[in-house]
């Protein structure tokens, strides 16, 4: 049995508010193999994407902790923790969040860059062949459809090959088939990749499409 790529460890969450103490996640355990997907279903404010977001060590939890590819993110600090997000993560956005200042090349380029590859041209022009944009490698966000910035998006968080993606709400900003699109071709990319999956949604039908369903209610795992 390999070990987990994922351990979120009683993980709770809470903030203060002018009620008082505002519990957002409640003692939250789960684990995730290598190459397994699984989408965090919940109506709208039930923490699934502060979940997410300490999952990923851009939030900090109130207690508990996780590992992400071995690594205790909350041991660490920030720096660190960046690094561990630059080598082993990719993000989906719902807005999609692509640079409007570079052109689609550049964003895909962009966190190979970071990362000093001498190939990222040919990477990014390569991925975004991969996802059906190869004539469109020198259009800037505001000229390409939502779609197109969402494949974007997704060429930019493949391209570095990494070990998990997070995706939040990847169709919430597109109409019905494009999303239907879109997502065909991120579970095809992470077939083909290998990745462990970790996707909020509140679409049942595209939660359905991964290996588990872990559903939120008021901050607790149910």
């Amino acid at each position: 049995m390999s070990e987990p790529i994922i351990a979120v460890e009683r993980i709770t969450k809470q903030v203060q508010d002018s009620t008082g103490t505002l519990t957002i996640l409640h003692e939250i355990d789960f684990t995730l193999a290598p190459r397994q997907s699984a989408a965090i279903v919940g109506a709208s404010g039930s923490g699934k994407s502060t979940l997410l977001s300490i999952i990923a060590g851009l939030d900090t939890p109130s207690t508990g902790t996780v590992k992400l590819a071995g690594t205790d993110l909350f041991t660490i600090d920030e720096d660190a923790r960046a690094a561990v997000r630059a080598a082993k993560v990719g993000f989906v956005f719902q807005s999609f969040q692509l640079l409007g200042n570079l052109t689609a090349l550049e964003n895909v380029m962009l966190p190979l860059e970071l990362q000093g590859r001498s190939d990222a041209r040919v990477l990014a022009r390569e991925m975004l062949g991969r996802v059906g944009l190869g004539e469109r490698l020198s259009h800037y966000p505001k000229v390409l459809s939502g779609g197109e910035q969402q494949r974007v998006a997704l060429a930019r968080a493949f391209v570095v090959q990494p070990a998990v993606l997070l995706a939040d709400e990847p169709t919430g900003s597109l109409d019905f088939a494009t999303g239907e699109t879109v997502m065909s071709l991120m579970f095809e990319l992470n077939r083909e990749a290998g990745t462990t999956l970790v996707l909020v949604t509140h679409d049942r039908a595209i939660a359905a499409r991964c290996d588990r369903q872990l559903t939120i209610e008021a901050g607790r795992l149910v």
